[in-house]
């Protein structure tokens, strides 16, 4: 598999790569690329033949977005590409309309990404966050009417619970409404919280998922070792401001970043130990073993993969290659799964237990 084994980003007809390039790190300063990094890495992937570009409003304060305007326009073939982009959290401070979910933000955030894309339209577009205040028609009324104007052809949702993507989905499809087809979330060995709700919904509504941060902000890497459990704090801040790029980054996790030192714990460096021999087994590195693990999981239409020098595009898109054996994939599943909370062990009892110690088996 490579590039240009297409999948459609849920139940649509829009062909995406397996491999999208996230462009957070384009303008971002001490852990991502100038302008001329980011246009080595955007070339590379277009080369590779890869089509779905990810970026939002906030990224190194319009920056990222920006660049891809100026590389499109250099580069053309705009018409090859499928191009993402977001709104909600704030792009400045001491204004409440310019972040969350109201259809006023939603409105000047497109047209701040439609300018700096350079533009006339935006053919994925996510709700970066649930604000947690807008209502739900609002919203769907918002992405519906951006929709009518041509200003974006799909949408759907980041960082937003999975009752509520259900409810917008819902109300779409009984109003005869354009229906979300995608779904953006954190999905990695290490953290699989998306599969308690996320991803079932996902394949109900039929909504495609986008996983971002599949190699958890450089922990599957192996770059970090336990000795970063005395790092272990809270959350950091939003990447929406640029920065200077200064030559290069020691980690992610390294300095100030969205996580903090969240992702520091025992449990984590377990899973990071048995990815390690797997990787091992395989004969390749563990960040390509992680990301093809993701590529491979159900619901997954396709996995961001993030980069801040050219090398790791070249090693990112050499993933899709592995081919994982049963054996490699029950020992991944097993060391990451994740606890089954109440009410989900429940839905994981024997269906004889439900029907009165019947076999029933579901059509599919």
């Amino acid at each position: 598999m490579d590039l240009t084994n297409f999948r459609t980003l849920g139940r649509s007809g829009l062909a995406v790569s397996p491999l999208a390039l996230g462009t957070m790190t384009f303008g971002a300063g001490r852990w991502g690329a100038d302008q001329a990094g980011s246009r080595a890495i955007f070339d590379a992937y277009a080369e590779a033949g890869g089509n779905f570009i990810d970026t939002a409003d906030v990224y190194s304060g319009g920056e990222s977005e920006a660049m891809i305007g100026r590389f499109l326009r250099e580069r053309g073939g705009r018409d090859r590409m499928v191009i993402a982009t977001k709104s909600g959290f704030p792009r400045g401070e001491g204004n409440p309309l310019s972040g969350g979910n109201s259809a006023r933000n939603i409105r000047d955030g497109l047209e701040g990404s439609l300018r700096r894309l350079g533009s006339g339209h935006i053919d994925m577009y996510w709700t970066h966050v649930w604000d947690r205040t807008t209502p739900a028609e609002e919203v769907l009324r918002a992405l519906t009417d951006a929709v009518r104007r041509g200003d974006i052809l799909y949408y759907g949702f980041s960082n937003a619970p999975g009752w509520y993507v259900a409810q917008i989905a819902t109300l779409a499809r009984v109003h005869g409404l354009p229906e979300p087809i995608g779904l953006q979330y954190s999905y990695s060995l290490i953290d699989r919280g998306v599969e308690l709700d996320l991803v079932p919904a996902g394949r109900a509504l039929g909504l495609g998922l986008v996983a971002w941060s599949p190699l958890c902000f450089g922990m599957l890497t192996g770059k970090y070792g336990r000795e970063k459990l005395a790092d272990f704090g809270p959350a950091g801040r939003v990447p929406n401001k640029a920065g200077g790029h200064t030559g290069g980054s020691d980690g992610r996790l390294n300095g100030d970043n969205p996580y903090g030192g969240m992702l520091f714990t025992d449990t984590n460096f377990d899973i990071v130990d048995e990815l390690r021999a797997v990787a091992e087994d395989v004969g390749r590195s563990m960040a390509q073993v992680a990301l093809a693990w993701v590529a491979g999981r159900l619901g997954v239409s396709s996995v961001l993969m993030g980069a801040s020098r050219l090398e790791q595009v070249r090693e990112n898109v050499a993933s899709l290659e592995i081919v994982l054996s049963p054996e490699q994939r029950r020992r991944l599943d097993a060391v990451g799964a994740p606890p089954q909370l109440n009410p989900y062990f429940i839905f994981n009892l024997p269906r004889e237990s439900i029907f009165g110690g019947s076999a029933v088996e579901a059509w599919r």
